[in-house]
């Protein structure tokens, strides 16, 4: 009897839905991560004989697309809701140098060894750059935030975990951040290398416009759900009475479609509506409701593309790697990203510990192969096969090297950390005894 298609790939979803759900804790304090597992159950299921093809992103590159985005908009959601620290420039001092400083540099670096490594045009190296530019919030989970604090204890938010504040806003801004270096390479791949074309109009809308126009439509969303949803006009019960977690969808939508429809950065707005979303009522228990919600229909969304990735991989996605596409990839993350981002927390106050963890936890994923699939729908790229295999190699490395090595290397910062604050309190409950004993 034939097997039907359809439902053989539900049972499929349904399992790795279950796996997804039990994984997380078994996984806990083991040097691996549940992105590999789930890369590695798409590669199988994929490469035993099945009525299932292998998924092919080249192929398909509208539904690429909007897949990709569908998994990084409710990361990003999950990444703003989780934030307990205020935005601010002192505050947010480290995500900002990693946003200004790493992330260009980053891109310009590894377009040049992409030129002189693998032979690309200047617009393919500009491409692979800029869609390996961003750090991933779909898959940085085991070094991101946890669930928002509630209790309004404000001294316990100030002495939150600067690496994983850090790399959580990092991610959650650079994805759309590195948009005009995306556009930018299109308008070359369009109209050449002459800066005459197009620089003008990248300057002033890619650049200016379209991120001034995200981070508006993402605050003002962020500030009307904040009113409706804890302090509505009048006497109406709010939203957060209902204790009803789509609240955090509602922003993720409204804010991403009011954004392009005034072709700003939808990717900036909705994680700074989620950001702004948070700061009402920073100590209110519906926080964790929002939380909770979105991180579990995140997760879900996480087991479809990462199984699909799998398949990608053992489907043809790798056939064009050559040795110096690895050598780019390895390139990239144990040394471009890991450089630059140190370099440009140079003057950060955090220990050498947590400056060299933040500088080498990079995550690259879903993000790049959203870039491709954008960029290669808008204009055709010399190189194109290349670029999918550098790319996809590089996000299937980050997930194996920074997935084994986050749950070991979070929990030596984690104990010293403790040791430090145990020590601080230490010191400060002798200088009260000597304080007191001084007046007696």
């Amino acid at each position: 009897m034939a097997i039907d298609t359809y439902e053989l790939s539900l049972a499929v979803v349904g399992l790795a839905a279950l796996l997804a759900a039990w994984l997380p804790a078994f996984l806990d304090d083991r040097a691996l991560s549940l992105p590999i597992i789930l890369v590695g159950i798409g590669a199988v299921v994929f490469a035993v004989p099945s009525p299932l093809q292998a998924p092919d992103p080249r192929l398909h590159l509208e539904l690429t697309e909007r897949i990709a985005e569908v998994g990084v908009l409710v990361a990003l959601v999950g990444a703003g809701l989780s934030i307990d620290r205020p935005i601010g420039w002192r505050r947010w001092r480290a995500t900002w140098r990693l946003l200004l400083v790493a992330l260009p540099a980053g891109v310009v670096v590894t377009a040049v060894v992409g030129w002189w490594w693998l032979g690309l045009v200047p617009a393919s190296a500009l491409l692979l750059g800029a869609v390996l530019a961003p750090t991933d919030p779909v898959l940085a989970a085991d070094v991101e935030v946890g669930e928002p604090t509630v209790d309004g204890d404000r001294d316990e938010v100030v002495a939150e975990d600067e690496v994983r504040v850090t790399l959580t806003s990092e991610a959650g801004l650079n994805d759309g951040l590195a948009f005009p270096f995306v556009y930018a390479a299109v308008a070359i791949a369009a109209s050449g290398t002459s800066p005459g074309g197009w620089v003008g109009r990248w300057i002033v809308v890619d650049v200016g416009y379209r991120i001034v126009a995200g981070v508006v439509v993402g605050v003002a969303i962020g500030w009307l759900l904040g009113r409706i949803t804890f302090r509505p006009p009048g006497r109406t019960s709010s939203l957060a009475d209902a204790s009803e977690g789509f609240v955090g969808i509602a922003a993720m939508f409204l804010s991403y479609g009011a954004a392009e429809v005034v072709h700003g950065y939808g990717f900036v707005a909705v994680f700074l509506a989620a950001v702004t979303l948070r700061s009402g009522e920073r100590g209110h228990p519906y926080h964790q409701v929002l939380h909770g919600f979105t991180s579990q229909v995140e997760r879900l969304v996480i087991v479809v593309l990462l199984m699909l990735f799998g398949g990608a991989l053992v489907g043809g996605l790798l056939d064009a790697v050559t040795w110096p596409a690895v050598a780019v990839a390895l390139t990239l993350i144990l040394v471009i990203r890991p450089l630059t981002a140190r370099i440009s927390l140079i003057g950060i106050r955090v220990t050498h510990a947590e400056r060299a963890t933040i500088s080498f936890f990079g995550i690259r994923g879903i993000a790049s192969l959203y870039y491709m699939a954008v960029a290669l729908r808008s204009e055709p790229f010399p190189g194109a096969e290349l670029l999918w295999s550098t790319v996809a190699l590089t996000v299937a490395m980050s997930i194996v090297i920074h997935g084994v090595a986050a749950t070991p290397v979070l929990r030596v910062l984690d104990r010293r950390r403790a040791r430090r604050h145990a020590a601080a309190d230490t010191l400060r409950d002798r200088r009260r005894f000597l304080d007191s004993s001084a007046h007696v």
